[in-house]
C-alpha cells in the first residue's frame, strides 16, 4: 500500500510503499476513501508539542473508509461497512472519564495519525470500537472534516451551553470555524465570525454568520463591543493576540472556550476582571464519539454544509504548506484513488 510518511521532524512527508497491516484482535483493516488534513497533523510532522509522536508517523485524523477485514473478536463492525477514524482511536472505557461519557479526557487514551499511524495511506488499522459508521446520506468528502473539525465545534459549543439569543464570536473561519459558525447557529446563537481575510468571512456570510469582522481592518474588540458584546467567544485561531482580544470582548458572565494550540501557547488573563465579571474559560478537546454520531446525523438530515476542497495524497507537502500560509477556503481533503510515485520503503 502507498502511505504519506514523516520520517523526521525537519522533512518532508515521503511517499512509501508498504505492506498492508493485518488486523490483531478488536481491530479492523480500512481502505481508506478519504483523509482531512487537519492544522494538528502539521503540528505533528513538525513536532511542534511537547510530547512529540514516534518516528516514522503516518499521520492522519480525519479518515473515512470502508472495512476490509476484521480482527478477532470483532462483532460490531461489518466488513464492507463506512466507518470514519477520528483522532480519538482507543480509550480505556474503565476510567471515571470514560464510564461519566467523557471519554476525550481518557489519560490512557491514544491518538490516530499522533501515537499509532493515521490515515494519509491507503488502509489503515483502528481500534473497531472508536471506527464510527458514517450514515449512508453522508459522502466521504464530507464525512472526512466532519471527524475532527465538526466533531470538535460542535463539543465546543455544546460545552459553551449557548442560549438561544446570545453572542457567539467564532475567532478564525476555517476548516473548523466555518462549521462552529453553523453549530452555533443551530442552537439560537447570534454569530459573529472573526477573521483576517475577506473570502473567509465572505464564507461565514454565507453559512449563517450574522456579523462579520475583518480583523486586518478593525480592532475586533471594538466592533464585537458595538454589536453588544460577545456572550460566548470560540477561539480557533492560533494567534496568540486572538486570545486576549476574545477574552476583552466578553460581556458579564461570558465563556471562552479554547479550541486552538498554538506551538508556544500560554494564556495570561486579568483576575480582576475574570472574578467580578463571572467570566468562564473552558478548554474543550474534540469531542466523543457520541458526538459524531450527532454531527454525522445533523449533516445528514441537512443542517450543515461542509466545504472541502479534494487533493491528491501525493501534493500532502504542497497542501500543508497552503494551510499555513492561510490560503485554503476551509478544508483540504485527500482522495486515495489516483496512483502515486513511490519511494521504497527501507524494509522492502
Amino acid at each position: 500500500m502507498h502511505a504519506a510518511v514523516a520520517t523526521a521532524f525537519d522533512k518532508p512527508l515521503t511517499i512509501e510503499d508498504r505492506p498492508i497491516p493485518d488486523p490483531g484482535p478488536g481491530q479492523v483493516l480500512v481502505r481508506v476513501e478519504a483523509c482531512g488534513l487537519c492544522h494538528t497533523d502539521i503540528h505533528a510532522v513538525r513536532g511542534d508539542w511537547p510530547v512529540k509522536p514516534p518516528l516514522p508517523l503516518v499521520p492522519g485524523h480525519e479518515g473515512v473508509g470502508i472495512v476490509e477485514r476484521l480482527g478477532d473478536g470483532v462483532t460490531s463492525r461489518t466488513v464492507g461497512q463506512r466507518v470514519a477514524l477520528p483522532w480519538l482511536g482507543h480509550a480505556c472505557g474503565e476510567c471515571r472519564y470514560c464510564v461519566d461519557g467523557r471519554e476525550n479526557l481518557c489519560e490512557k487514551q491514544y491518538n490516530t495519525g499522533y501515537a499509532v499511524d493515521g490515515s494519509y495511506a491507503e488502509y489503515v488499522l483502528a481500534d473497531a470500537r472508536f471506527a464510527v459508521p458514517v450514515p449512508a446520506a453522508v459522502s466521504a468528502l464530507d464525512a472526512a472534516p466532519l471527524t475532527c473539525a465538526g466533531v470538535t465545534t460542535y463539543a465546543a459549543v455544546k460545552g459553551a451551553r449557548v442560549v438561544p439569543g446570545e453572542r457567539v464570536a467564532v475567532f478564525g473561519i476555517g476548516g473548523l470555524g466555518h462549521l462552529a459558525v453553523q453549530y452555533a447557529r443551530l442552537v439560537g446563537g447570534i454569530v459573529i465570525a472573526i477573521d483576517v481575510t475577506e473570502d473567509k468571512l465572505r464564507l461565514a456570510r454565507e453559512l449563517g454568520a450574522d456579523h462579520v469582522v475583518n480583523a486586518a481592518e478593525a480592532d475586533p474588540v471594538a466592533e464585537i463591543q458595538r454589536l453588544g458584546g460577545a456572550d460566548v467567544a470560540i477561539v480557533l485561531a492560533v494567534d496568540p493576540a486572538v486570545f486576549s482580544q476574545a477574552f476583552a470582548a466578553l460581556n458579564r458572565g461570558g465563556r471562552m472556550i479554547l479550541v486552538s494550540l498554538p506551538a508556544d501557547g500560554s494564556l495570561t488573563v486579568p483576575i480582576f476582571d475574570t472574578v467580578l465579571k463571572g467570566i468562564s474559560i473552558i478548554g474543550s478537546i474534540v469531542g466523543t464519539r457520541q458526538d459524531l454520531i450527532e454531527v454525522f446525523d445533523l449533516h445528514a438530515a441537512g443542517r450543515t454544509t461542509v466545504i472541502a476542497v479534494p487533493r491528491a495524497l501525493s501534493t500532502v507537502n504542497d497542501a500543508m504548506a497552503a494551510v499555513l500560509d492561510g490560503t485554503v477556503p476551509a478544508r483540504l481533503v485527500f482522495t486515495l484513488e489516483e496512483p502515486l510515485p513511490v519511494t521504497p520503503h527501507p524494509a522492502s
